[in-house]
């Protein structure tokens, strides 16, 4: 199968969701959670994987962060896009000699498949993440959230979250950060 076809798959087993719950005029008597709007086919990398490997991944599967995971499947960190283009720029040596766990930051965020959307969408807004890894108990990785997952979900009647506290959240991640410069 081709990568445009098996993207195209993906594209549309993704988005599928979306579709059906923005057609659907329902209330909800619970609160959204994560398991209802998470990606599980999660693309993936570990501690060792260099950083064109990496971004080779990302291109392949036309996502821009990747979870790293362990020998047991258990997150350790996350890679994205920035921080290759930054390692890349700022370190000695190629993207073939540089591992992921020499780039990915200290500060992993993450969320479980049972917890409030609301919820995630708060930890993304607070710690400036678009994405967040969704872990069983122990750490292993289950799936992966996004801004855009919650986003188009909140157009919708039915959703528990609203497109304003979306654009709020996403204004957040996006602000620039303070960096006080001394002369």
């Amino acid at each position: 199968m081709s990568l445009e076809a098996r993207i195209a798959g993906s594209f549309l087993r993704r988005h599928t969701c979306d579709a059906q719950e923005l057609s659907s005029n329902d209330q909800r008597s619970t609160p959204m959670k994560v398991k209802e709007l998470m990606t599980t086919d999660v693309k993936r990398c570990s501690p060792d994987t260099n950083l064109a490997a990496a971004a080779r991944i990302m291109w392949e599967g036309d996502c821009g962060a990747v979870p790293v995971t362990d020998e047991s499947d258990r997150v350790v960190g996350v890679i994205t896009d920035r921080d290759i283009c930054i390692a890349a720029a700022t370190r000695p040596g190629t993207e073939a000699e540089i591992p992921a766990k020499e780039v990915i930051s200290k500060a992993l965020f993450t969320c479980a498949p049972g917890d409030d959307v609301r919820a995630a969408l708060e930890t993304m807004k607070t710690r400036k993440v678009r994405r967040l890894p969704v872990v069983e108990p122990g750490g292993r990785l289950v799936g992966i959230v996004s801004i855009h997952d919650i986003a188009a979900r909140s157009r919708s009647r039915s959703a528990d979250v609203s497109p304003d506290s979306v654009l709020d959240a996403f204004i957040a991640i996006t602000a620039p950060a303070q960096v006080s410069v001394t002369a």
